[in-house]
């Protein structure tokens, strides 16, 4: 059975809710609550190893768990680029290419290991502790690139959330309109719309002197752990019913 998520239109909502929802609750450990990037990073990196062992150890899909490592690689990317750019001064220039080349090293292992990087029929332990770790180094890549966009390049946080939705934007009429790979358009995307949340949810947080909406890390949290969550609700329902449907048949 297989045992990661559709891609479909819900997913990409999804997606972008949870890395969204991983740079406002990374901030909130990290900073809120002062708790510093290197513990936070220590913290949320357990707590992506516990999700990541339940969901490689379940037999099928299951919507809760998979979306909970979802999350979990949200948050632990959110810290773990603060604390590569930030405490150990690194940079965010320097931060996102040593992630790209991690990124790109990881794709790589996986073609030559697997012949294929396409994620529509992940049933085996080898493919899909690939795609986790994928996934891990795209969202902590995203956070250097979003926070390069929002502190570095002079865009700030609205302009760095619209340029990167214009290329998402760009990616899907590609996807729709012309013959490039399904799959590479896929993995551009999934990268994409990381830095997309980390500059949303910077400029959820952010104060307005700096550009932000002034809603905080704990508000914006809330906020977006509800929207996910009603998500979640709705796709177990209908996961659950096309699994009785399948028994019944």
């Amino acid at each position: 059975m297989k045992k990661v998520a559709e891609v479909n239109l819900i997913f990409w909502i999804m997606k972008i809710c949870a890395t969204t929802l991983g740079e406002t609750a990374g901030d909130l450990l990290s900073q809120t609550l002062n708790i510093g990037y290197g513990i936070s990073s220590i913290i949320l990196l357990v707590f992506f190893l516990i999700t990541v062992v339940i969901q490689l150890s379940s037999k099928s899909f299951h919507p809760i768990i998979y979306w909970l490592v979802i999350v979990s690689t949200s948050t632990a990317g959110t810290t773990i680029s603060d604390y590569m750019d930030r405490s150990l001064g690194l940079g965010y220039a320097l931060g996102s290419l040593l992630l790209i080349i991690t990124l790109i090293t990881l794709l790589s292992i996986w073609w030559f290991t697997e012949s294929t990087l396409s994620v529509s029929d992940i049933r085996s332990f080898r493919p899909e502790l690939f795609y986790w770790l994928t996934i891990l180094t795209s969202n902590t890549l995203g956070t250097a690139l979003g926070d390069f966009l929002a502190d570095s390049s002079g865009l700030g946080f609205s302009g760095g959330a619209i340029l990167i939705g214009s290329l998402i934007l760009c990616v899907v009429l590609a996807y729709y309109f012309t013959p490039v790979s399904k799959v590479l358009l896929f993995w551009i995307a999934f990268v994409l719309t990381r830095p997309f949340g980390a500059t949303f949810g910077d400029l959820l947080t952010k104060p307005l002197e700096k550009g932000g909406l002034n809603l905080g890390t704990i508000g914006s949290s809330v906020v977006l752990a509800a929207i996910l969550l009603i998500f979640l609700v709705f796709i177990t329902r209908k996961h659950n019913k096309e699994r009785s449907r399948l028994v019944i048949s």
